[in-house]
């Protein structure tokens, strides 16, 4: 253990202020109320602490002790197995491993486009982007189904949909234009006070016209 890690406190994340990943972490440490320090950074220049810890310098990195994490779905899984109260996913294996598919899913496709509209050229980014458009309006039954996502409580796939879907207004993706459903389901995410203390101030600049 470095001299650095052992001058903090006993959980460390060290985060970006704006990337989607990073911000589903902090959206699970508020949701549980747990403890840590959370150090914003920019990723294009990581401070020596992270580097002497994760050399890769990537955000999201959750430090506890020993314990190295740099991968934003495996944060996610550890903190709530760490701190089981308020659980956030059904605690039988079938379920578990369902919410597992579906964030990989949601990953796939909808986190994918996300990160070509906000990284590629402008004619890739306009393609995705209706790509976008169209895959969410296609999914708005299970929008309707239930409270949540595919569930009638708040989950990890909740912590996943929340920062997707509050950066797609700053994209250029109006979320009321959609349909009323994702329209009631963001507002239902947005509304929870972990999610408001989990915004960076960059991303409070990204409030969607839905608030």
């Amino acid at each position: 253990m470095t001299n650095s890690t052992a001058r903090k406190s006993v959980m460390t994340l060290f985060t970006s202020s704006t990337c989607a990943l990073s911000h589903c972490v902090r959206l699970v440490i508020h949701e549980k109320g747990i403890i840590a320090d959370i150090e914003f950074f920019e990723p294009t220049d990581p401070p020596e602490d992270l580097i002497e810890l994760n050399p890769t310098g990537i955000s999201p990195t959750l430090i506890e002790r020993d314990l190295v994490l740099y991968d934003s779905r495996i944060i996610m899984e550890y903190l709530d197995e760490r701190f089981p109260h308020p659980p956030l996913h059904q605690m039988d294996p079938v379920s578990r491993a369902n919410a597992r598919m579906i964030i990989k899913r949601i990953d796939q496709d909808w986190y994918h486009l996300l990160d070509e509209i906000i990284n590629s050229g402008e004619k890739k980014s306009a393609r995705a982007k209706k790509m976008l458009r169209e895959s969410l309006i296609a999914a708005t039954p299970v929008f309707e189904s239930q409270a949540f996502f595919m569930s009638e409580e708040y989950s990890l796939i909740d912590c996943v949909m929340a920062p997707f879907l509050w950066r797609l207004p700053s994209l250029g993706i109006d979320i009321n234009s959609l349909s009323p459903a994702i329209t009631a389901y963001a507002n239902r995410l947005f509304s929870r006070e972990a999610f408001e203390e989990s915004l960076s101030e960059a991303e409070k600049e990204m409030a969607p016209q839905s608030k």
